[in-house]
């Protein structure tokens, strides 16, 4: 009865794992210059092309070596995979401030503003610490796209 008990519970979380991979999730872009197509093939057409190094792309699907994904502005199509990378950038959604602590009572750094990018080094409950081109500090984890 042990071992039928063991068996149910070692399946559920093998299944529990697989649905996870299954569902969405965030990569970001390894080059700076990438093309995105119409269908998962290399012989598919090219349907526009990423010119932004660490831009997080949401995947919806993935095919063989194709991942289709989706970005900020809505925007989608066919990647391949050596194209991407696990995600550690963010795009911020509207206009935020970057602190010096994680904390809004601590020191304000620099605004910065809808649209920016900026690379993550670490995060906390609710804050990421952020590096932008002269500033490290720590954001909000609200209204951004690419955190998973």
């Amino acid at each position: 009865m042990l071992k039928i008990f063991l068996s149910f519970i070692l399946i559920f979380i093998l299944n529990s794992k697989l649905k996870a991979q299954e569902g969405e999730y965030f990569l970001m872009l390894k080059y700076d210059k990438v093309n995105v197509r119409y269908g998962p093939s290399r012989q598919d057409q090219v349907k526009f092309f990423y010119k932004k190094k660490y831009l997080p792309l949401k995947v919806i699907d993935k095919k063989e070596n194709f991942r289709k994904i989706i970005d900020h502005k809505n925007n989608s199509g066919w990647i391949h995979r050596s194209q991407l990378k696990p995600s550690k950038s963010i795009i911020i959604l509207e206009d935020k401030i970057v602190f010096k602590k994680a904390s809004i009572y601590s020191e304000p750094l620099v605004k910065l503003k809808k649209g920016r990018l900026v690379v993550i080094t670490k995060c906390k409950i609710n804050w990421c610490k952020v590096k932008t081109n002269q500033f490290n500090g720590w954001l909000g984890t609200q209204n951004i796209w690419g955190l998973n």
